[in-house]
């Protein structure tokens, strides 16, 4: 029967991916604490998940010639010395299995469920922005010094990923529109999911190798996901996607309001 459950977790989250593009560690990892799994087990099983799931992605998006490898290098050089580092100098498995590192790990995810929530609703108008391309004195400044802003963000997006599981999708897609605001969005999109695909990699063999990935688990949510997420994608031109992104705020601000107070 839990076998069973974990199947339809990811396909429920799959299904998800699929409609709407967000989910992965967003929905993932709480609901692996609504099944009663200590939180770095649920954040290193899901980050392992999203590394493999969104390999897919990338190297369909690497084939219509949409990432940029030059921001996926820029990326990287910040978030993976990032998240080996936390794991090395500060996330040993002592740390993560205290009661301390719980409460880090758990306010982690839910700081990040918020962000993610507030960047969806902010999306559009991002967006918009980036279509006009009349970016203000900030933003010329931000344009001028890209390739260092990149890094930091690489730093940021280390930090969050390797904490709570989230950050690699909406959170890091959005901010590397205001920054490459002449790129096209389904670029964007493309370069940021072929640099989690390592980030994710990285830090959830981080939390492998501290003993805290189940594999078992990571098996029944594959086997569940992979299919869902193609059923998704092949329903989503039929889904009203406003209804969706909306109930997915509302989950995500509840999820992450709980988590950051609790």
């Amino acid at each position: 029967m839990e076998f069973i459950l974990h199947v339809l977790a990811g396909a429920g989250v799959g299904f998800a991916i699929g409609l709407t593009g967000v989910g992965g560690g967003s929905l993932m990892t709480p609901i692996l604490l609504l099944f009663q799994y200590p939180a770095p087990v649920a954040i290193g099983t899901d980050l392992l998940y999203a590394a493999i799931t969104k390999a897919g992605g990338a190297a369909f998006h690497h084939r219509a010639g949409n990432v940029d490898w030059k921001i996926v290098g820029l990326l990287a050089l910040g978030s993976i010395p990032v998240s080996l580092l936390l794991h090395i100098w500060y996330l040993d498995a002592n740390f993560q299995g205290s009661s301390e590192g719980e409460r880090l790990l758990t306010f982690s995810l839910g700081i990040m469920l918020l962000v993610t929530a507030i960047i969806l609703i902010l999306k559009d108008k991002l967006r918009k922005g980036a279509i006009e391309d009349r970016p203000p004195l900030i933003m010329k400044a931000i344009h001028r010094y890209r390739g260092p802003m990149t890094w930091l963000m690489g730093l940021v997006l280390g930090f969050c990923v390797t904490l709570s599981s989230v950050g690699a999708g909406a959170f890091g897609a959005a901010i590397l529109l205001v920054i490459y605001s002449q790129t096209a969005a389904v670029r964007i999109i493309g370069t940021d999911i072929a640099h989690a695909v390592p980030l994710t990699f990285v830090a959830g063999m981080g939390y492998f190798f501290s003993g805290y990935v189940d594999l078992e688990l990571l098996g029944s949510l594959l086997l569940g996901s992979l299919p869902a997420i193609h059923l998704g994608s092949k329903l989503a031109v039929r889904m009203p996607d406003r209804i969706l992104q909306r109930l997915l705020i509302l989950l995500l601000l509840g999820l992450g309001g709980y988590y950051s107070l609790s």
